[in-house]
């Protein structure tokens, strides 16, 4: 039995949160036996890790002045525990995760970069810090580096990060949970009172200045002014009646009658296939889970050219600058213009690609394979891309 010590910044619900649980529920159990341990809370996902009959525990560390107590315990946890490998998940985790797998003689460690964007403006000066030191100490203490998208890989080699230690493997997508769903798409509709042939875009993402909630805004107050009947869903932390900067510009552009705050909710599956289109207007993302499991609903996605976001939705969506809402304007106008038929066989070539490149079962025997391989002492071998990239893919 593989014993794997997972070390994470927080279990509140996030891309990384969600991919970790997502791999806990599907690991092959009968081969690995997986610990969690927060440096936060246990959050929502906390507890359904723990139902899932892993140990899971939290050390509610809310201050870098508790950094030192959190190493100790770290290490502890480390020397009672005994894994064969640590699997660290964003920078603080590494950090700390890392030192701690190090100093208890543990000698496979495996990193995990989930941030594309680390613009001073939209990231706090500690992460950055944390994230700089983390790019010294790749030549020390990780045995590989999983990066989740290609793009982040160079920003981050950038920042010093050794290149010969990443591995490339995805997020990945239940296709059996993400599907298109016309009983959902009904009973949303119902909710909301519009009728099924209404034009709905959404958005679905927590209220944070990377996402662009604004951005998203002005673009829906052009489209507004010559599509009136096209309809906007808003849903995520944060994203309700309460936002009063997101009302403010919501009332300006006319768009009150026409948009929906729906919030933290939890049946964004079926809220994704109550969509027509989808958008994620982000500054920076490595690699989106709300366009994967978008598109394995069947709907179209429009991103930004950000991260892998334009590798992911491949030929099924389309692609615009990041931060420009009026070429995202134009781009929500053409999709919602095409004839039903093209824009669902857009939907249906969408969630192919997900079957074909980003189902979970492929993604989740990634993680493994490349966990045996580690224990086995055979770093994964780097492979060069076209795309100018140095990574590695653990495949079937």
């Amino acid at each position: 039995m593989i014993r794997i010590l997972y070390v994470i910044t927080d279990l509140l619900i996030g891309g990384a949160e969600v991919m970790l649980s997502k791999l806990l529920f599907r690991i092959d159990r009968s081969v690995f036996q997986p610990i969690v341990v927060s440096l936060g809370t246990m959050g929502e996902l906390g507890h359904l890790i723990t139902e899932m009959g892993i140990p899971v525990l939290a050390l509610y560390i809310d201050s870098p002045i508790k950094a030192s107590p959190a190493l100790i315990k770290l290490l502890k946890i480390v020397r009672r525990y005994k894994p064969h490998l640590v699997h660290t998940w964003m920078y603080y985790a590494d950090l700390l995760g890392g030192l701690a797998a190090r100093i208890g003689g543990v000698r496979s460690v495996v990193w995990c970069i989930r941030n594309y964007n680390l613009d001073k403006d939209k990231t706090k000066f500690l992460t950055r810090t944390v994230a700089r030191v983390c790019g010294l100490l790749s030549n020390l203490v990780p045995t590989c580096i999983v990066s989740c998208s290609r793009l982040a890989i160079d920003v981050h080699v950038s920042m010093g990060y050794s290149i010969n230690k990443f591995v490339v493997i995805p997020n990945g997508f239940d296709l059996s949970l993400f599907k298109p769903d016309n009983e959902a798409k009904k009973k949303i509709r119902q909710q909301l009172r519009i009728d099924l042939n209404t034009p709905l875009v959404g958005m679905i993402a927590r209220f944070d200045p990377h996402k662009n909630h604004l951005g998203f805004i002005e673009a829906a107050g052009m489209v507004h002014r010559e599509m009136p009947d096209v309809h906007f869903l808003l849903a995520g932390n944060g994203v309700d009646e309460n936002n009063l900067q997101l009302l403010k510009l919501i009332d300006s552009k006319g768009l009150r009658n026409v948009t929906y705050l729906l919030g933290l909710r939890r049946d964004v599956p079926q809220l994704m296939a109550a969509l027509d289109l989808l958008v994620s207007f982000s500054h920076g993302e490595a690699f989106p889970n709300v366009v994967g499991e978008a598109m394995a609903c069947g709907v179209p996605c429009i991103v930004t050219d950000v991260g892998d976001c334009s590798y992911i939705v491949g030929d099924t969506g389309r692609v615009v600058i990041p931060g420009d809402s009026n070429s995202l304007a134009l781009a929500i106008k053409e999709v919602i213009s095409l004839p039903l038929n093209i824009r669902m066989e857009l939907g249906k070539r969408a969630r192919a690609r997900v079957k074909e490149e980003f189902s979970i079962e492929n993604i989740v025997h990634r993680y493994e394979e490349l966990y045996k391989e580690i224990i086995r002492n055979s770093t994964p071998k780097p492979m060069y891309s076209d795309r100018g990239f140095l990574y590695n893919k653990v495949r079937n």
